[in-house]
C-alpha cells in the first residue's frame, strides 16, 4: 500500500499529540522517519513542509526539525475571483473596464516591487458589480516583463485578476489589510460618501524574485472579509 504524504502528517501529528514528541523535542532525521514510515523521502518532506507552514514544526538548518513550544495558526487567504464570489452569493456579476494604459513604471511603484524606474507597466482600474450594486473598485499595475501577453490583451470582457489567475503562476504574495477614507474618484464608482470610510487590500505578487502585479482593491462599505484558521 501506497503512504501518502497525508498519511505521514497524521501520523506525525497523532505523535505530537500523544507525547511520543512533546513541544520542543527533535525529531529524527527526515531520512531515518523515511525508512521507518516506509515512504519516499520526498514524501516526507512533503508532510514536513506542510506542518511548517501549519506553524506545528520549525525547521533550521544544521539544527534538524523540532515540534514548535508555542505552536502557531495562519490564517488561510486565497486570492478569490470576484465573479465566484458574486455568484457564489447568489447575485450577478457585471464587470466594467475604466481605464488601461501602458505607462513608464513610477518611482513609487518601483520601490514596491522592484522594477527598474521608467520600465513598461500596464495600469488598469475597473470596477467589478454585485447585481446593480458596486462591489469592488481595483486599481492594477502589470509587469509587463513577466506577463508580456498582458500588453495585447485588451481587458475588456474579463477583469485583471481573473485573466492572471488563468495565465500566470506566482510563487509568493503579500497582502495588507487598511481602512482608508474614499478620495473623491473612488467615492463616485462605489457610491459612498466622500471621506467615508472604505475596506481595502493591497495585494503584490511574485514569480520567484519577480513581481507579477500590485494591485489595490476597494470595497463597498458593507463588505465582509471572512478567513479560516
Amino acid at each position: 500500500m501506497r503512504i501518502s504524504y497525508r498519511d505521514v502528517k497524521a501520523e506525525i501529528l497523532n505523535r505530537i499529540r500523544n507525547n511520543t514528541w512533546p513541544l520542543g523535542s527533535n525529531l529524527p532525521s527526515e531520512i531515518d522517519l523515511a525508512k521507518e514510515f516506509g515512504c519516499a523521502r520526498a514524501t516526507m518532506n512533503r508532510a514536513m513542509r506542510d506542518l511548517v507552514d501549519d506553524g506545528i514544526l520549525e525547521r533550521k538548518r544544521k539544527a534538524g526539525t523540532k515540534v514548535k513550544q508555542s505552536p502557531t495558526r495562519r490564517a488561510q487567504f486565497s486570492i478569490a475571483v470576484v465573479r465566484d464570489e458574486v455568484e457564489q452569493a447568489g447575485a450577478k456579476y457585471s464587470y466594467s473596464l475604466i481605464e488601461r494604459n501602458v505607462l513608464p513604471a513610477p518611482s513609487w511603484l518601483c520601490e514596491r516591487i522592484k522594477m527598474k524606474i521608467g520600465e513598461p507597466v500596464l495600469h488598469i482600474k475597473c470596477m467589478h458589480y454585485s447585481g446593480k450594486h458596486p462591489y469592488q473598485y481595483e486599481d492594477r499595475w502589470v509587469n509587463l516583463d513577466v506577463v508580456p501577453a498582458a500588453n495585447d490583451f485588451d481587458f475588456e470582457d474579463i477583469g485583471p485578476n481573473e485573466w492572471l489567475l488563468q495565465q500566470v503562476p506566482f510563487t509568493d504574495g503579500e497582502l495588507v489589510f487598511s481602512a482608508i477614507n474614499a478620495p473623491e474618484d473612488i467615492a463616485r464608482f462605489l457610491k459612498a460618501p466622500v471621506d467615508s470610510a472604505l475596506f481595502s487590500i493591497e495585494r503584490t505578487t511574485w514569480l520567484e524574485d519577480k513581481s507579477v502585479t500590485y494591485a489595490q482593491l476597494y470595497f463597498a462599505r458593507d463588505h465582509k472579509l471572512t478567513s479560516r484558521i
